[in-house]
Parts: structure tokens; C-alpha cells; sequence
């Protein structure tokens, strides 16, 4: 069946009402208008960036001079037993004193060693000098110490490395003269920090065993001078030998108790008790008993203050002089092996690699700086590009 014209126009009228409301809105095309142009703008902007950041790296960056040196710190304790470790089983090297090195580098890296390198070489002047491109340099000579710190941290290095145990120090400076003496400068103040940090613990440690050994001597004249007080006092040299000696006493009677007893058992029973032999032999006996009753009071009595006391005093100070002075020995033995190892366990910081006075700008890296800048130009443009052609797509 033919179409009528009349149909035919009606279809094309519906075509294109259809067309009209598939259409975005009119704001909605100027939008994708002006974001399409700041896409361009982006990409024209990126590009002029890169070139004058090239032509900064090619032509305006000034020169840097790298001087380095390389140290490591050991201990002169060539006395006792070498130890091993893991690092040594492993990297086949000799370990290192990993804490002191890390302690030298920080002290290097700090503000103290900043303020003394600007005593004697006068940084800030150096660092903001005119005659360097303003990008590279310290744009205030009077700045903060903080931003100083800031700016010396970016061209002083200073890395420990773990392997071999070496610190490598590079410094930056804009004359060859100027990096080499801030790194003699940095090796000979660490040196000395190390050595001055050594003798400070090592003159800790001996001060505190000549105290100790200060506290076992008076201890032990103390007490010598109590047990000889004692002595005086109680008129005894030795308490404990008189105590023997009267102990010997009393076996001595007690024996010739014995004797008498068995000469008087002796006797025949037909005599009389009033016979001489018979009374000779008792009053004998009644001597020594009386001896021997004496005797024994001089070492004990319930009231005390006999030689049995004595003894127990003079015992316990004779055993206080004897431990004061095991400890006054111990100290003074204890005393010289501890000025022995902290004469010998005090750090030197080895010089692997004097400061070298470089001949040629390692820094700034021109060439290579040049490519990373246009290369990173390249993909933002891409990355721009490819953007734009995502929104194109959506707005048509």
C-alpha cells in the first residue's frame, strides 16, 4: 500500500520532534563549550610550564658542587674476644656499631652543627647569594633558623649504609672550595662529638666506681676503728683466744679434780676422816673445785657482761671488718677493669674517603631533570586530551 503525501509528511514531522527533544539543552552545550576551552587552555598551560621549566634547567639553574667523604666509627676494644653476629654470617663483614652511627648522623643534621658551620664559613651568605638563580637558593640571608635548617637539610646527605656500615656525607655548595670545607668541617666535628660523647660515658662510668670505691673504704675504716674501740673498751685483745685460753684452764683443773677424786677414793676405808692425808686430799679438792667455779663464771653468768658476751661482739664486728673489706677489694678490682674498658671500648671515627674537592657540577642534573619535566608534560597533555575526547563523545 502507497504512502499519501500527507502521511509522508506526518512522519517526518514526528522524525524530526524526536530529534529536537533528544538535543541537549542550550546551557548544557555552553558548558560543554567552555570546558572543552579549559581543556585547551590546561594543555596550552602545561606546555609552556614545561618549556620554561627546561629552559630554567638548561640555562638558568646554577651550577652545584658535590663533595663527599665517607666514615665509620669503631670501638678500640682490640682486647677482648671478637663476637659474631647475624649480619656477620650473613654479609660475611665485621658488625658495626649501628646506634653510634645513627647517632652521628643526626648530630650532623642538626641545628648545633648548622649554627657551627655558619660560625666559620658563614652559610647564609654563601646559600643566599644573588649570584645564584633564585630557585635554588635561600631567598633571605636573615631568614628563620627553621627555614635555614630547612634549606641546609637539602643540600647536606648524610646516609647510613646498612650493609657495609659506612657513613657517606654529601654536601652541596655553589664553589668547589665551600663543599669541601663544610665536609672536612662535618667529618672533623663528628670526630670530635663522638670522641668528646665517649670520654663522657667512659668518665661517668669510672667516677661512679671511684665513688663506690670511696663509700667500701670509709666503710671498712669504720668498721676497723669499731673493733678496735671494742678491743679497748674491753681491755681484750681477743676475746675468742682468752675464751680458749680459759676453756684450757678448766680442763686443766678439771683433770686435776679427777686425780684428786681417784687418790681419795684411793685411800683405805680403815682410816679415819679426820686423818691428814684424808683432809689434805678434800681441801685440795675443794681449791680446785672453787678454781674451776671461777673460771667458769668469767665466761658466762646470768647478768651478762662476761667473755661469752664479749665473744659474740668482737665476732660480729671481726665478721663485719672481714666483709668490709672483701668489698673495698672487689671495688678497687672492679675499679681498674672498668678504667681498662673504658680506655679501650671508646669509639674512633675512621676516615674511609677524605672530603673530595670536586671539579665538576654533579648538581643539578640537567639533562636528566630536562626529561622528567617534558616527559611529565606529555602525559598530563595526553591524560588532558584523552578527557576531552571522553566529554566530546558524550556531547555529541
Amino acid at each position: 500500500m502507497t504512502d499519501t503525501p500527507q502521511a509522508t509528511m506526518q512522519t517526518n514531522s514526528a522524525l524530526s520532534d524526536r530529534a529536537e527533544a533528544k538535543k541537549p539543552p542550550f546551557m548544557a552545550r555552553v558548558r560543554s563549550w567552555f570546558s572543552l576551552r579549559l581543556f585547551d587552555h590546561a594543555v596550552r598551560v602545561i606546555l609552556i610550564l614545561a618549556v620554561l621549566t627546561t629552559v630554567y634547567w638548561l640555562v638558568f639553574a646554577s651550577d652545584r658542587y658535590v663533595s663527599e667523604a665517607n666514615v665509620i666509627i669503631r670501638k678500640t676494644d682490640s682486647v677482648g674476644a671478637p663476637s659474631f653476629d647475624l649480619g656477620m654470617l650473613v654479609s660475611g663483614v665485621a658488625s658495626v656499631d649501628r646506634a653510634n652511627q645513627l647517632l652521628l648522623r643526626d648530630y650532623l643534621l642538626s641545628v648545633d652543627m648548622l649554627k657551627k658551620l655558619d660560625n666559620t664559613l658563614d652559610l647564609r651568605t654563601h646559600y643566599s647569594s644573588s649570584e645564584h638563580d633564585l630557585a635554588s637558593r635561600m631567598w633571605f640571608q636573615d631568614t628563620s633558623m627553621e627555614w635555614f635548617h630547612r634549606h641546609y637539610l637539602r643540600r647536606v646527605e648524610v646516609e647510613f649504609d646498612e650493609f657495609s656500615g659506612v657513613l657517606r656525607i654529601k654536601v652541596q655548595a655553589y664553589n668547589p672550595e665551600v663543599a669541601q670545607a663544610i665536609t672536612q668541617q662535618l667529618v672533623q666535628e663528628g670526630e670530635r662529638y663522638m670522641n668528646v660523647l665517649g670520654h663522657e660515658m667512659a668518665q661517668v662510668q669510672v667516677n661512679f666506681l671511684v665513688t663506690q670505691v670511696d663509700q667500701a673504704q670509709d666503710r671498712f675504716q669504720k668498721a676497723s676503728q669499731d673493733l678496735l674501740n671494742y678491743q679497748n673498751k674491753a681491755g681484750l685483745l681477743s676475746p675468742q683466744a682468752t675464751a680458749e685460753s680459759i676453756n684450757a684452764i678448766v680442763a686443766v683443773l678439771e683433770g686435776q679434780r679427777a686425780q684428786l677424786q681417784t687418790q681419795l677414793a684411793s685411800l683405805p676405808k680403815t682410816l679415819d676422816k679426820d686423818h691428814p692425808n684424808i683432809l689434805m686430799l678434800k681441801q685440795s679438792l675443794k681449791a680446785v673445785d672453787s678454781q674451776i667455779k671461777e673460771e667458769k663464771l668469767k665466761l658466762a653468768t646470768p647478768s651478762g657482761g662476761t667473755l661469752n658476751a664479749y665473744v659474740e661482739e668482737f665476732y660480729r664486728l671481726e665478721m663485719n671488718v672481714k666483709f668490709t673489706q672483701e668489698l673495698y677489694k672487689s671495688s678497687l678490682t672492679a675499679l681498674e677493669k672498668g678504667r681498662i674498658d673504658a680506655t679501650r671500648m671508646l669509639e674512633k671515627v675512621s676516615v674511609l674517603q677524605s672530603a673530595t674537592l670536586p671539579e665538576y657540577p654533579m648538581e643539578p642534573r640537567r639533562l636528566y631533570n630536562t626529561l622528567v619535566t617534558l616527559l611529565l608534560a606529555l602525559i598530563l597533555a595526553g591524560i588532558l586530551k584523552l578527557l576531552k575526547s571522553i566529554v566530546l563523545d558524550h556531547v555529541d
